[in-house]
């Protein structure tokens, strides 16, 4: 039959089997999958089937079972049944049901191909599935990796069904006689794939009969010119992203100096769940110091002075803002934001008088019990703001100054131990304030403000 030609042709095309290969073949009961293994056997492949009954929509999936359980007795196909509490699996894994019957099927593929030294896995996706994802992407903002719809191989999985259409494997199925099983939330628009399907895909078509094939054609193109801008990404990736335990830093000045930067920037964060609209925002935000935090799913990515840090949620290394810097007992320290700290000892005279400035900050070196830091602020963090009897809470305190929330987890604080000596730039502690009988002084200036 003409899609058997076309199959074979396309699986000659792509290499995606060798002439006896033996193929694990996921059959659902759906047409597209019987059509698939239909297609296989009678080009000489030698298969097994593999059914997963995801026990999502009661005795349906019994239905699909026990029709691919018949199916296959009557072909003389060897098969597997393997069951999944896809709820339960979702659940604990904060998974939505899609993503979690995907990572269960796929897992067991493998998991059988390799106990059954088997040389791959086919899958019933065609054009239209390969389509669907395209503009699926394309509404939630994929760059253009996502703009290439399915890949003929991953892997060890094959798709040798991607040459063909929807109406191409029914008409097949019709040809040959063959029953298949209709999932019936295929028949609804419940979820995006298959709002696409039933009403985006069919007023495309009105426009233009042959939209599908000419969307599939120029995801071709795509793939063809992913090829060469993934090559420069990975390229430029060696000098810009640096992995380690405790997330990934980028380098921003290197960044910057890449032919397309904000593309690049796209291309190493959207694994991490970052959209194209976050990835604008983040770009931008690249022109001053400091910046808000961003956040996606499992990961909040921060602006330091020369890096956007990328951290795990939920871990120790979160935040770069939980760092904590000592300063030396004197000299310059330069802070991680590209400001400085300009550390020295005073011995006062009589002539010498306190700084009125919020930029300078004087201490009583004999309070001093450990190693001068400076970190920003955390959660409940308490002050006595100079000038004032009582304390307040910090964040309190920086509202009263009308700091931009975004901007209060960028504050940098000196600490001595847990006590906050100096909301630095902005008021130091009535705490530490001097009495006027000290002998040795610790002067904090921030920045390189001329010295007396």
């Amino acid at each position: 039959m003409e899609q058997e030609r076309r199959v074979e042709k396309f699986i000659s095309q792509h290499h995606l089997l060798n002439s006896g290969a033996q193929v694990l073949v996921a059959v659902s009961g759906g047409a597209d999958s019987v059509a698939l293994l239909h297609i296989l056997i009678r080009l000489g492949y030698k298969c097994q089937a593999v059914h997963c009954n995801f026990h999502l929509r009661g005795e349906e999936s019994n239905r699909d079972e026990q029709f691919v359980t018949e199916l296959c007795h009557t072909m003389n196909i060897r098969l597997e049944v393997v069951h999944f509490d896809t709820e339960s699996y979702a659940a604990q894994h904060h998974l939505s049901i899609e993503t979690a019957a995907r990572e269960l099927r796929y897992r067991e593929f493998e998991s059988i191909r390799q106990a059954k030294q088997l040389d791959c896995i086919a899958v019933a996706h065609h054009q239209d599935d390969a389509v669907e994802t395209l503009l699926l992407n394309l509404i939630r903002g994929a760059g253009i990796n996502g703009l290439t719809g399915i890949h003929a191989r991953n892997g060890y999985v094959v798709r040798p069904l991607l040459c063909l259409n929807r109406d191409e494997v029914i008409a097949y199925l019709s040809k040959l006689g063959q029953a298949y099983v209709t999932d019936s939330t295929n028949l609804t628009d419940e979820y995006a794939r298959n709002k696409i399907r039933l009403s985006l895909l069919p007023l495309m078509q009105e426009i233009n009969p042959c939209a599908t094939a000419n969307i599939a054609q120029a995801a071709t193109h795509l793939a063809d010119a992913a090829i060469i801008y993934n090559k420069a990404i990975k390229e430029n990736n060696h000098r810009i992203v640096t992995q380690h335990a405790h997330g990934v830093d980028i380098n921003i000045a290197s960044l910057l100096n890449t032919d397309i930067p904000q593309a690049q920037l796209f291309e190493i964060l959207y694994p991490y769940g970052f959209r194209s609209r976050q990835v604008a925002d983040i770009f931008r935000s690249l022109e001053n110091h400091a910046g808000p935090q961003f956040h996606a799913p499992g990961y909040i990515l921060l602006r330091d002075r020369t890096h956007l840090l990328l951290r795990r949620k939920g871990t120790t290394a979160e935040r770069a803002t939980d760092r904590i810097y000592e300063l030396p007992e004197s000299g310059i320290m330069e802070m991680p934001d590209g400001t400085t700290l300009t550390i020295r000892h005073i011995k006062p005279d009589a002539s010498w008088q306190i700084p009125q400035s919020a930029d300078i900050c004087t201490i009583d070196a004999s309070r001093i019990k450990t190693t001068l830091t400076i970190r920003h602020p955390k959660e409940g963090d308490r002050f006595y703001p100079f000038g004032m009897k009582g304390s307040k809470l910090l964040s309190d305190f920086y509202t009263d100054l009308k700091i931009p929330r975004t901007e209060k987890s960028q504050q940098w604080l000196l600490c001595n131990g847990d006590d906050i000596i100096w909301a630095i730039g902005k008021r130091s502690s009535e705490r530490y304030r001097l009495k006027g009988d000290e002998n040795d002084i610790v002067e904090i200036r921030l920045g390189h403000l001329p010295t007396p």
